[in-house]
């Protein structure tokens, strides 16, 4: 699932965002060689180590160029979309990329794949990630603490205009990233329930569910879900199919949202 941190800087978003290949399951036999064979043509793998064993965490700068992200050349290469193929593709000051490198990221999203086609050959290299991104609430980064924020509400609405809404759509979980205080970093650091290791068990259970679920069905996890398979395996009752019905108009969802939403709900289920 997409996911999109919001929140003034310094309270963790990119330390969180570093974390997330730590909760993912490890890589399969298959994973693993599809991923080495990109970094190996990239010239990426290290020295000695003909297998990369682990996932996958690329975290491009915001100046990159549209063909730095989804591949290009003369001599066409894999990208940033692909290089994160199996992990994770994180956008720190989502805001801040050009208009023309984010709308490049919409395609990729839907089909898991980047299509480069030159006059003597087409390369059809793999871009199935997990996209994780942050961006600041507002210019000053301070919104909403009208103690601290400078910014009128034109200039948030501005802002936050910078992401279409097609682009909004890709990400399936928003949060609001807040200062966690002296007080609770402390508990946490001696709660095993906010280690990684713990986690990480919690993950794979969940993906054990889908493996049951979809072991049929030509998926692995439930963002994967089709229309038709959104219906066999998340269908509403009748409370709650009102409910939704009442949160598609009030907060004019288009389609793919109120997709996101069912599937969502099926993962926090799992």
């Amino acid at each position: 699932h997409g996911l999109l941190m919001c929140g003034s800087a310094g309270t963790g978003k990119s330390m969180v965002a570093k974390r997330i290949p730590t909760i993912l399951p490890d890589l399969s036999w298959e994973e693993n060689i599809e991923i080495s064979k990109i970094y190996s043509l990239c010239g990426l793998l290290p020295e000695g180590q003909p297998l990369l064993s682990q996932r996958p965490f690329r975290s491009p700068h915001h100046t990159i160029s549209p063909q730095g992200l989804t591949g290009g050349g003369k001599v066409p290469k894999p990208g940033e979309l692909s290089l994160a193929s199996g992990g994770v593709l994180f956008l720190d000051e989502l805001t801040e990329y050009r208009q023309t490198v984010l709308e490049g990221l919409r395609e990729p999203l839907e089909e898991k794949k980047v299509i480069l086609t030159r006059l003597t050959e087409t390369c059809v290299y793999p871009a199935d990630f997990m996209l994780a991104a942050a961006m600041n609430p507002c210019r000053c980064g301070y919104f909403p603490d009208r103690s601290r924020c400078t910014c009128t509400q034109q200039d948030v609405t501005r802002f936050l205009g910078r992401i279409s809404r097609p682009l909004w759509d890709r990400f399936d979980i928003c949060i609001q990233v807040t200062d966690a205080g002296v007080h609770k970093m402390q508990y946490q650091s001696c709660n095993k329930k906010g280690s990684s290791a713990y986690m990480k068990e919690k993950v794979e259970c969940a993906r054990a569910w889908q493996a049951e679920r979809f072991a049929k069905e030509n998926i692995y996890f439930n963002a994967q879900m089709s229309a038709m398979q959104l219906e066999k395996y998340c269908r509403l009752g009748e409370k709650e199919q009102e409910f939704m019905e009442k949160v598609y108009d009030k907060f004019h969802l288009t389609s793919r949202g109120y997709h996101k939403i069912l599937k969502t709900a099926r993962t926090i289920a799992d």
